[in-house]
Formats: structure tokens, C-alpha cells, sequence
């Protein structure tokens, strides 16, 4: 199964056979009162984000509820949008405000499901609104959309699918900085519990988890693809040298 996100109106159609793995929006909540954070011992640096604005403009904006949040994020799940990879970096913002108008409009979502998007030149987008130094609650992993961040890669990067090298550095960056804010080792497990049962585990499950994972480690679909897949390994430990941890560190705990 492939991820439900090939942008713009073309993959309307194909929308119902790979969006399954991505959960619709909880109902909104008010936003919390901001609270004062411990300083934390592995805090990476914030990575450049471009805001919504440059991709989400008043025409295309659709009527959505406040934004719901989590207390933390203690994992990330990558993504990928499942289109083409020859696009010039430039085009990057009407891709994903294609994206967001095939989820907002054939299927009804209230905002685009993942918290960022990630182009193969490296630039990092804001995705789902919210705020991104906050823990938005996504739509991005059936069952698994609390306390985690969805950052989807723009392309396709199925086996033998080369991925490149600044789209790798980016997700790494912004592993970082996310689990950086609740000081979490991006090489460790975590225990979430699933909240749908369409995911791999029945609604109610604790799974077991990396804390840095893939769409498919939580939904059955070969997402991110095995390409985008195999380099997991290292953008964990990409992320975890930017947080300042080192390979002696130990790197099991369940946050």
C-alpha cells in the first residue's frame, strides 16, 4: 500500500486507495496555556522552517477548527508523498498546496495531515497548522498521531530510488530540534499506544517503537519507501549528534 498524499487534483482518484494509512484530525481542543520548560540536556538547534503562508494562500485556505495539541512529542514518523521526484524546488509550495487541497477537499480533512514536508533540496515547510515549536496533533499515522510529528518527504523513494543527500540532512535536523524540545535520544523506543485499530496494533495496543520511525512501522504500507527507509539508520544518528549525544551514550529507554 502506498501513503495517501500524491498531490494536487490528479490524485484525488487515487486518494482512496492510499490515504488509509493516515488518520483523519481529532476534534479541536483549545489551545493550552504556555507553559515555562526545564532546560533539556540534548537540545539541538531549530532548523529554518517555511511557514504556511508561502504555500497556503486566502484562495485556497478552507475554513478549519483550532488546532489540537499533545503535551510532548517523544517520536517522529517520516513519510513519503508518493509523487514524482523530478520537480524543480521551486514548485515545492504548489505541490504541497495541492496536497492539502486534495486532502481538505475529496476527503474532507480539516488540514493537511503531516506537520511538515521536507523537498529534496532541503527546505523544511510547515505543514499542519498549530505552530511548529509546539506539539501539534497530526493526521499523518493511523493509530499513532498523538505525541508524535509526521514529516513527510516530497517524492517517491521506493528501492533503487537514489534520495537525496540534503532531504536526508533536513529530516535529520528537524528530528533533532523536535525531540530535542523533550530531550529524546532519536536512537531509542518508545511506547505509544494505538488509538485505531486500522493501524498494525488494535486500538488500546502499547507497542513498542523507534522513536524515529517509519510510516510502515506503524500502518501496513511500504511507506516511506525502502529507499527512504534504508537511510533511517542514519538520520538517527545524524539527529542524535546534532542533539550532542554521543555513540557511547546508551541507546535504549522508552520515553
Amino acid at each position: 500500500m502506498l501513503l495517501g498524499c500524491l498531490p494536487g487534483l490528479a490524485a484525488v482518484a487515487s486518494l482512496g486507495l492510499c490515504a488509509n494509512g493516515v488518520e483523519d484530525a481529532v476534534t479541536a481542543a483549545p489551545a493550552p496555556r504556555a507553559i515555562a520548560r526545564p532546560a533539556v540536556a540534548h537540545q539541538a538547534s531549530r532548523p529554518p522552517v517555511v511557514p504556511r503562508a508561502a504555500w497556503l494562500d486566502a484562495r485556497a485556505r478552507r475554513e478549519q477548527p483550532p488546532p489540537r495539541y499533545d503535551d510532548k512529542v517523544v517520536a517522529v514518523f517520516v513519510h513519503h508523498t508518493d509523487s514524482p521526484n523530478g520537480y524543480a524546488c521551486a514548485d515545492a509550495p504548489r505541490i504541497i498546496r495541492d496536497l492539502y487541497t486534495g486532502q481538505t477537499g475529496a476527503r474532507d480533512w480539516d488540514d493537511i495531515g503531516y506537520n511538515f514536508l521536507v523537498d529534496r533540496c532541503g527546505t523544511i515547510y510547515e505543514g499542519r497548522a498549530g505552530g511548529v515549536d509546539r506539539p501539534v496533533t497530526g493526521a499523518h499515522t493511523q493509530g499513532f498521531n498523538h505525541r508524535t510529528t509526521g514529516v513527510a518527504a516530497l517524492g517517491t523513494f521506493t528501492h533503487g530510488v537514489p534520495v537525496p543527500q540534503p532531504l536526508v540532512d533536513a529530516i535529520a535536523a528537524l528530528t533533532a530540534w523536535k525531540l530535542g524540545l523533550s530531550d529524546i535520544d532519536p536512537r531509542t523506543t518508545v511506547r505509544l499506544v494505538s488509538s485505531n485499530s486500522h493501524s498494525r496494533y488494535a486500538s488500546g495496543t502499547a507497542a513498542t517503537l523507534p522513536v524515529l520511525a517509519g510510516h510502515r512501522d506503524g500502518f501496513m504500507t511500504s511507506c516511506p519507501g525502502a529507499a527512504l527507509t534504508a537511510r533511517l539508520p542514519e538520520i538517527r544518528a545524524t539527529a542524535a549528534r546534532l542533539q550532542g549525544r554521543t555513540a557511547a551514550q546508551a541507546l535504549t529507554g522508552t520515553p
